[in-house]
């Protein structure tokens, strides 16, 4: 019987694995019907769940996915969108290519620090995107400047928006977040320092084009990951991606203008220190403000975090709605500042932002839906179901595959934090029913969860579209797969290795 409702109860996430990876439905009407045929299981299937209390944790899981989840996905979009509208982005580009023209460099300060930088602030794309439309225009070839971003935007992902994906994975788990963000930060860090090297081999399609460009490269991942560990433990998962891939540009600039001066290119004079830094001026508020409302600063946080309202949506369950200090919130005010500070007006600034959430309507009925099922699954037993069946069959081995199920969701959904939310409370109950560190192996999930990018369609479009290349995605798809099976054996190994030696 156990064996029956494990497969029932794994009818929903086949479902969605089928229907957005094989027959490419929209995700907005997929995930939506998926949501309808896992309320109906959990009413009238075997868990037997009452319909108030389904119809309780489909609400929570709309409230949570529409605060903070959707909220931090507006406002990163919103601030792109401000930055294209008002010019700051080609300032920015400008910048970028004016350091060096030397293409592996390139590719560590674009795709690999840049790209980050974007996963970190915005998300959703616009670290694929944006990177690999730069290195399109600079001469890379269309198709390798898409693969090389998609595979650079794997490990910067897992604290990407404003780090929703590790707080969201808090939220579904119970979970402390400083915790989880300091277990998958740990977990990431020797990826962080391998990825540059694979992207620089990429580069020359050869492991020797590491010759020559070695300590930079070196430079760029550790600069990169030691920031990002120190704040995951000591601040959370907001901020942690933000400073390393900013730490990351700025030690790979400086070691390439000291050691690699004969390959920089040519700088656009027209461009004042004073347009530089107000094209530059948005982004320096987000941090700034996210910095200010962090652990590093309690009394204001707290004060801020108090403009609150706490409300029962499931049973006795409370959920906070924080209206100023979420990462969203403090996103939109400091793109209005920063916008104003540029000299736009508040009504084409507000324009740009009703714009962004007309453009992300169908995203947001998308997040709903899956974090609406996730909680249904959760509270009716389902996950459960499917969790003792998992820890029967594998036993002490489950947690070699546990970055796999983490990739699986990124796949399938195109997002970590909807991994994180479909995949969170799975790898919880697992870890309790083989007797190892939850929080060690829910962070592997959320760890892993940043392979699947790299080969999620939705990912693969995005980089697509940026490239001109719309109809290559099965070529793209070939290439990516390849690293993304390496990424996972190597990530499962060190999970299932450093729990066997109890070192966690």
């Amino acid at each position: 019987m156990e064996f029956v409702k494990f497969g029932v109860a794994l009818l929903p996430i086949l479902w969605l694995m089928f229907s957005l990876g094989v027959l490419h439905l929209p995700a907005h009407k997929t995930c939506v019907a998926t949501l309808v045929g896992t309320f109906l299981l959990a009413v009238f299937g075997w868990w037997g769940m009452p319909l108030t209390e389904a119809a309780g944790a489909a609400m929570e899981g709309g409230a949570l996915a529409l605060w903070p989840i959707m909220i931090v996905i507006i406002a990163a979009v919103f601030t792109y969108n401000l930055s294209l509208a008002t010019g700051s982005m080609e300032v920015i580009k400008g910048m970028l290519s004016s350091i060096t023209t030397d293409k592996r460099i390139l590719v560590l300060i674009i795709a690999w620090g840049f790209g980050g930088f974007l996963e970190g602030v915005a998300g959703y794309g616009t670290a694929v995107a944006i990177p690999a439309s730069i290195l399109a225009a600079m001469g890379f070839n269309p198709l390798f400047a898409a693969v090389i971003c998609l595979v650079a935007n794997t490990v910067p992902t897992a604290f990407g928006a404003i780090g929703i994906p590790v707080t969201t994975m808090a939220s579904v788990t119970g979970l402390s977040p400083m915790e989880l963000s300091y277990y998958t930060g740990l977990q990431l860090t020797p990826f962080i320092i391998l990825i540059p090297m694979l992207l620089v081999m990429l580069v020359e399609k050869s492991v020797k084009g590491i010759q020559g460009v070695f300590f930079v490269t070196l430079v760029s991942g550790v600069s990169f990951a030691l920031p990002q560990l120190a704040l995951a433990k000591f601040l959370g998962p907001e901020l942690p991606c933000l400073a390393g891939s900013v730490c990351s540009m700025a030690a790979t600039t400086l070691v390439t203008r000291l050691m690699y001066s004969h390959t920089a290119g040519e700088k656009d004079e027209s461009v004042t220190g004073r347009q530089k830094f107000l094209a530059w001026l948005p982004y320096i508020l987000v941090f700034s403000f996210i910095i200010l409302c962090s652990n590093l600063f309690p009394g204001i946080r707290d004060a801020l975090g108090s403009v609150k309202s706490t409300v029962a949506i499931y049973k006795d369950h409370l959920f906070t709605f924080k209206w100023i200090a979420t990462p969203g919130t403090l996103i939109i005010l400091a793109t209005f500042i920063g916008g104003l500070i540029q000299g736009e007006s508040l009504g084409r600034i507000a324009g740009i932002f009703i714009k962004t959430c007309k453009q992300l309507v169908m995203s947001c009925v998308t997040v709903v839906a899956i974090v609406a099922m996730a909680k249904v699954m959760a509270y009716s037993g389902m996950i459960n179901s499917i969790a003792v069946v998992m820890a029967e069959l594998t036993g002490r081995v489950f947690p070699l595959l546990s970055p796999l199920i983490g990739a699986l969701g990124t796949f399938v959904t195109g997002s970590d934090t909807s991994s994180n939310v479909l995949f969170g409370k799975l790898q919880l109950e697992v870890a309790n029913q083989i007797g190892v560190d939850p929080r060690w192996l829910v962070a592997a999930s959320a760890g892993g969860a940043t392979a699947g990018k790299m080969i999620s369609p939705q990912s693969i479009a995005v980089a697509t579209a940026a490239t001109g290349l719309i109809g290559s995605e099965g070529e793209i798809l070939g290439k990516t797969v390849k690293v993304c099976i390496a990424y996972l054996v190597l990530y499962g190994a060190v999970v299932f290795a450093t729990l066997s030696l109890g070192l966690i």
